[in-house]
């Protein structure tokens, strides 16, 4: 456990060591601020981040200066396991180190060796306390604790929401203390963690802080200093009174506790000081818990990522063990749980960085780089465990089978150390490996796991190690009686409960308990789903049913008797796809519509019809036909209506229920007269980011596209080619329009209540116009059943009749003018259509995606966006011009606005590749150069870094040189002249300034010849922006496989699918 501690400071806070002053080859280092160095270089909060980030712009070698301290830090295998030979690297203790020496004193991880001999006593008396032998000794113990775990995830039951690093925590300091020392800390038998563990974070974060701080700075920091001497003293009152329990109440007990009062060194027959028996129960109580509960909460968060992964280990745990207990035999007789341990310690190697330093000046690299003696080295392990020449060039994808079938045993030495190495390395791993395994086994013996947010991806928070942040899981007790559990989107759990609280209980009125069960389960990525399954819970009490509205993710596994899967059904497509039995899904009752668009011919309604079909060939009962909607077309909304009335009148019948329109009616009170203004307050919120910059990018003559920057909320990450999420409102002249056809002024209040699930905020006074705004949408084309809910409306003999005509040809009439329910009403105000029939009918608030235009290695705080502004001619024929949502909210907004977002990742191909040798090759037309200026912008600072990257080729589309080429005299220009991109643009409106092309298509043909030359030399091909675009460019590469190869049209397209597959990628939108 020596080596944990390291991973906070070692390498990102100074300490003393002289210059190099001569090297055979500059190291390279970032930018320098004059006298401070690069103080400001390392997030304070998230060191890995930055050291991360850096490794990705400089490479497997750089350096920084900190107040005149210099520190190299190593990020390849190959440094990686040179920096591993002790002969002439050994282990130093940074000043951050030397500020926890303060409480640890010369403990294992603390001590300076080979100065202080203590650590050699204390080394050859406790490692034979962590031999194979000893620690199946605490299996028994091991499983008390882990028993508390799990009776504490099964009373609490399915709905409460868990902080997995928490519980994890809990689990791991108390197996240590009980195992090591016989001493019961009983953390789940308190709401929060105990002190000890709090004051060991503050403490562990404050002495790597300190390690930065001039000393008279640092006395003048009294409250700080207090409480700093406060920390110490609760870790140290916990030490005391473990080792004064031990001396009133004496075992016969051979545990660690009772080796280090009792044992006495061979080598000099000495045992350890009280002062030594203290700071070495300390080092077991921080070390010995931290790295296990990362290690936990990585893999729990790999495994729901991936579905597969989880299955095979669900698998074995049956197949090997069944239902008895874990036991100390079955420990290490799994393969593919110690694969995944192994691959998620590659991944998320929780102590994430180690320090060394050269024993004599000596060259690094293949004798490339000179490193004086005593010089700080901080081996990144983070980075080595990722370096592509070991892991290939999936590093970044989470898949145990690399560490199966000899693949672990056959790497090449030293490329995987999460647990340190050599004579410093962890001396606990023994014992962490076990808690790890038996954790894992009894936990999904008895488990179903879901994530509590679906589209949650990897944040970090690093204290002594680093976790996985803003985590939560819902734990579902395995019963053999199936049952549902179905959990709310992560949009509707986030308005209504935070991340760290118990999860909600719904309470169902008198008239909804007579209703029949329905459950509706949707997998969604753009939210198309989501709606459509919302406006089923809404109209189920209506039918004589009670709905309950969940992921598909939330019921895997706990069924009652569009290519790929969304992110929230993941899981559920890979326990239906491996369920076994005829006769698995007799009872079930079910119906599926589908959502896709027939763009991507090859993955159109796939797992629909993947769906459909498992659950009728294991023995469930079709309710209806399956329905598909296209999103890429007109009778998108049209066909899930025509879905929807079947399914209801096939239901009705089969359950004899009857339609009741008040039943999943939406009741409207009035609360307020609208005379006052109510202040509300709202609470920090982390998905909470803050516009930096907001700018106009083309010329009055065209159409506007702007640039926008925003800070990031706390602890968000992303990638190149990653998506920002925004959550819009409604413009202000749409919600004006809707206030005054319902008569009502803005500042009114109103209170919703219903039987049913809502998207709409329930049972509290809310404004009308923030309803408006921000919770329905007010633009979206009416559908055929909203004409028909308009129809049985009172309305005129006029109204009537124009309704009708509407119906009559919905696609020309309706769907292509884009007119919605609210244009309607407009024309025909004499149509009586409640508020509450409104809100009922007309879409939830969805979010929208957008491609970053930015890479971290710019600012790993901040995002930009590139977009196109919605403001066009009404096609519905309306004086007034169609404006659309999300861009009419983001033109609209001004630095320091707070906007709802999110980052969300993007499709696996979607990225720039890891091999800097091979060429871009980009084609896209307007706001599509967003996520191509985050990849170009990424190389750039790749090469001035003093890297070698390959010249790429972006293929650019706009209207004019001097209207909208974007970036054209600004970020274009420049990495043109870097030599990191040759531009070649297509101009619609002056094609003579674009070698007569028009479009990019066209100029993708025009230089065919260097497209293929790029092709030759391993490049990846990206495209972004309308189906139009995307269908062109790929009918014009075939054009060239059919030119260059001499094949036959058919042949031709064979070919591309061949030669394209892993290196062509598209990011298509409407």
């Amino acid at each position: 456990m020596s080596h944990i501690i390291d991973s906070l400071w070692q390498g990102l806070y100074p300490s003393s060591h002289s210059n190099a002053d001569t090297m055979t080859c500059p190291i390279p280092t970032p930018p320098a601020v004059p006298f401070l160095g690069h103080v400001n270089t390392i997030d304070k909060d998230l060191p890995i981040r930055s050291i991360d980030l850096l490794a990705h712009q400089y490479g497997e070698i750089y350096q920084l200066n900190v107040l005149g301290d210099k520190r190299v830090f190593a990020n390849s295998y190959a440094l990686q396991n040179e920096l591993s030979d002790e002969k002439r690297f050994a282990k130093k203790i940074s000043a951050g180190l030397n500020e926890v020496r303060r409480a640890a004193g010369d403990g294992l991880f603390t001590a300076h060796v080979p100065q202080e001999q203590n650590w050699y006593i204390a080394h050859r008396l406790l490692m034979p306390c962590f031999n194979a032998a000893n620690v199946y000794g605490m299996t028994d113990d091991m499983m008390d604790i882990i028993s508390q775990l799990v009776l504490k995830w099964d009373r609490f039951g399915s709905k409460d929401v868990i902080d997995p690093a928490a519980d994890f925590t809990r689990l791991t300091l108390d197996a240590i203390s009980l195992c090591a020392m016989s001493y019961r800390l009983n953390s789940f038998y308190r709401e929060d963690l105990p002190p000890f563990a709090h004051a060991m974070v503050d403490f562990l974060i404050e002495s790597g802080k300190r390690a930065n701080r001039p000393t008279i700075v640092q006395s003048l920091m009294t409250s700080t200093n207090a409480k700093y001497e406060e920390d110490q003293k609760t870790m140290g009152d916990l030490v005391n009174s473990i080792l004064e329990d031990r001396r009133t109440h004496p075992t016969d007990k051979h545990d660690i506790l009772s080796v280090m009062m009792t044992g006495k060194d061979k080598v000099t027959g000495l045992g350890l000081s009280d002062d030594s028996i203290k700071y070495n129960l300390l080092t077991f109580l921080i070390a010995g818990h931290e790295t296990t509960s990362g290690m936990l909460t990585f893999t729990v968060y790999y495994l729901l990522k991936n579905p597969e992964a989880l299955r095979k280990l669900r698998e074995e745990i049956d197949n090997k063990i069944g239902d008895r207990p874990a036991n100390a035999q079955d420990v290490g007789k799994l393969p593919y749980l110690i694969a995944v341990l192994r691959e998620s310690l590659r991944l998320g190697p929780t102590a994430p960085a180690r320090n060394v330093s050269p024993l004599e000046d000596t060259t690094i690299g293949g004798g490339k780089y000179f490193v004086e003696k005593g010089t700080s080295i901080i081996i990144n392990t983070y980075n080595a465990q990722r370096d592509t020449a070991v892991w290939g060039e999936d590093a970044e994808k989470f898949r145990p089978e690399r560490m199966l079938d000899g693949k672990f045993e056959a790497l090449p030495p030293n490329a995987w150390q999460p647990f340190g190495f050599g004579m410093r390395g962890c001396i606990g791993r023994p014992f962490a490996w076990q808690e790890a395994q038996l954790a894992l086994i009894t936990i999904l013996q008895r488990f179903d796991l879901v994530m509590h947010d679906p589209t949650y991806e990897l944040q970090l928070k690093q204290t002594l190690t680093i976790k996985p942040h803003n985590f939560a899981i819902h734990a579902l007790p395995r019963k053999d009686k199936s049952r549902v559990f179905a959990l709310p989107s992560a949009t509707l759990l986030s308005a209504q409960t935070a991340p760290s609280s118990r999860g909600r209980t719904g309470t169902i009125s008198a008239d909804a308990a007579g209703l029949h069960p329905l459950y509706v389960l949707y997998g969604s990525n753009t939210g198309n789903s989501e709606s459509f399954a919302q406006r089923l819970a809404s109209e189920a009490p209506a039918h004589g049913f009670r709905a309950s509205i969940g992921t598909l993710d939330s019921a895997s596994a706990h069924l009652p008797k569009d290519g790929l899967p969304a992110d929230n059904a993941a899981h559920f497509v890979e326990w239906l796809t491996n369920l076994e039995g005829d006769d698995a899904l007799s009872g079930v009752r079910y119906a599926v519509f589908g959502c896709g668009n027939t763009d991507w011919v090859k993955t159109y309604q796939r797992v629909p019809t993947l769906i459909d079909e498992t659950f009728e060939k294991h023995g469930a009962t079709r309710l209806v036909e399956r329905g598909a909607g296209n999103a890429g077309g007109a009778e998108f909304f049209e066909a899930f209506d025509t879905w929807e009335n079947s399914l209801w009148a096939k239901i009705s019948v089969e359950y004899g229920t009857s339609a009741n329109a008040k039943a999943g009616g939406l009741n409207v009170k009035l609360v307020s007269p609208g005379t006052a203004r109510a202040e509300v307050l709202r609470q920090r919120d982390t998905a909470l980011g803050t516009v930096v910059v907001n700018k106009l990018l083309t010329s009055p003559n065209a159409p506007p596209k702007r640039h926008l920057e925003f800070a990031l909320p706390e602890g968000a990450t992303y990638r190149a080619g990653d998506y920002l999420a925004i959550l819009p409102v409604n413009p202000e002249r749409i919600v004006r329009r809707a206030l005054a056809r319902f008569g009502l002024s803005a500042e009114q209040e109103i209170e919703l209540t219903t039987n049913g699930p809502t998207s709409l905020p329930v049972n509290k006074p809310i404004s009308v116009s923030a309803i408006l705004s921000g919770y329905v949408e007010l633009s979206q084309p009416a559908t055929s059943r909203d004409l028909d809910i308009l129809l049985k409306a009172k309305n005129s003999e006029t109204s009537t009749k124009a309704l009708k005509n509407l119906l009559s040809n919905y696609t020309e009439n309706v769907f292509k003018k884009r007119l919605s329910i609210l244009d309607i009403l407009e024309e025909h105000p004499d149509i009586e259509l409640p508020l509450s029939t409104f809100l009922q009918i007309v879409p939830s608030m969805r979010i929208r995606q957008y491609s970053i235009s930015s890479s971290p290695l710019w600012n790993a705080s901040h995002v930009t966006l590139t977009i196109s502004v919605l403001d066009a001619p009404a096609i519905s024929g309306r004086a007034e011009p169609f404006l659309g949502v999300a861009s009419t909210y983001l033109a609209g907004l001004a630095a320091g606005d707070r906007v709802q977002l999110s980052v969300r990742t993007s499709n696996a191909a979607f990225h720039p590749p890891t091999d800097l040798a091979a060429p871009l090759v980009m084609m896209c037309a307007g706001s599509g150069l967003a996520p191509m200026r985050g990849f170009l912008q990424e190389r750039a600072l790749q090469k001035q870094a003093g890297r070698a990257v390959a010249k790429s080729l972006l293929f650019f589309g706009c209207r004019n040189p001097r209207e909208d080429f974007l970036y054209g005299d600004a970020e274009l220009r420049e990495w043109s002249e870097l030599g990191v991109v040759d531009v070649r643009p297509a101009f619609s409106r002056a094609a003579d300034a674009s070698e007569g092309c028009r479009y990019v298509q066209d100029r993708v043909l025009h230089d065919r010849s260097d497209v293929v030359g790029a092709f030759l030399k391993g490049g990846k091909f990206f495209v972004c922006g309308s189906s139009k675009i995307a269908s062109g460019v790929k009918q014009v590469l075939v054009e060239i496989i059919k030119e260059t190869r001499h094949l036959e049209d058919d042949a031709a397209v064979t070919a591309f699918d061949e030669m394209m597959t892993g290196r062509y990628a598209t990011d298509v939108f409407e």
